[in-house]
């Protein structure tokens, strides 16, 4: 029987209306909930997210803000520039947009960010929070990941999961939440694959979730009869959005799986919105 698909527009929408209740409450009580962007230069891609996230601020009725900067910025003028934001008591939630240039050192500004102000979730503050499984602010997909596995309704207690991708915003803090719940986790990376483990490891998960970057990495035939499966890749082949997971194979062994798109991405915009509402909260207390 093929899998259900997990559908992360419907679960984002159900996200968005209850922030929408969250953000009237809040502005009852005198407090405006907020996203303050950075973006430096003109990538493109950076410009599409960019107007995207604003159009999903609006329709939720989060007031949205862009600050940008030319390519040639330097990293003083944007550290100064984060420090006015950190103490600007209208400003309740900033994103650094990613990529920088290459004069501009991403990780340092990211943490310099206000950790209550941190609407990614990945200064280190708050990322140290989700390693003592507290987290305040965690990161916006590994969030999405664990919303969008909840969703299936499975007892997560002893189940076995593998995460293929180890990177510090998506793979880390996904293993940390859910050993925080309990689940034998593995976490396999490029090393894993030039040993020639990884289908082994794939076959033994009960919960699968791939954030590589890398079309079809993970073959349909590994995957674990009645695995949940949950794709963060995003890859443009050929014309089309595909994930890291063969997905017309998978979805015939998998119980349930995302599609790329109308998975994890459109969960992540809505937790990008749910951190920036929360840290509206924190900051008001």
């Amino acid at each position: 029987m093929a899998a259900q698909i997990i559908d992360g527009k419907r679960i984002a929408g159900k996200i968005k209306e209850r922030l929408i209740k969250e953000i009237e409450e809040l502005k009852k009580q005198g407090i405006t909930a907020s996203l303050s962007a950075i973006q430096v230069g003109d990538d493109p891609g950076t410009g599409v997210y960019v107007r995207a996230q604003q159009r999903s601020c609006e329709k939720i009725g989060l007031d949205y803000k862009l600050h940008q900067f030319k390519k040639d910025v330097s990293q003083k003028e944007l550290r100064d520039f984060i420090a006015r934001l950190n103490e600007d008591t209208g400003v309740s939630g900033i994103i650094l947009q990613m990529p920088l240039p290459s004069q501009l050192d991403g990780r340092i500004l990211q943490g310099m960010i206000d950790p209550k102000k941190d609407a990614e979730g990945v200064s280190p503050a708050n990322m140290g929070m989700v390693v003592y499984g507290k987290p305040l602010l965690a990161p916006c997909t590994a969030m999405a990941v664990m919303e969008l596995i909840n969703s299936v309704g499975v007892k997560l207690y002893g189940k076995e999961a593998v995460v293929v991708g180890h990177s510090d915003i998506v793979g880390k803090p996904t293993a940390l939440l859910l050993l925080d719940k309990f689940v034998t986790t593995s976490v396999c990376h490029i090393a894993t694959g030039e040993r020639g483990t990884l289908p082994q490891y794939v076959s033994q998960a009960e919960i699968l979730i791939v954030a590589v970057g890398k079309a079809n990495l993970v073959k349909g035939e590994w995957v674990k009869e009645g695995a949940i499966v949950i794709d963060v890749g995003i890859n443009r082949v050929e014309g089309k959005i595909v994930g890291d997971v063969e997905f017309e194979v998978a979805k015939e062994r998998a119980s349930h799986i995302t599609p790329v798109p109308g998975g994890v991405g459109a969960v992540t915009t809505a937790m990008l919105l749910k951190n920036c509402v929360q840290a509206a909260k924190l900051q008001s207390k």
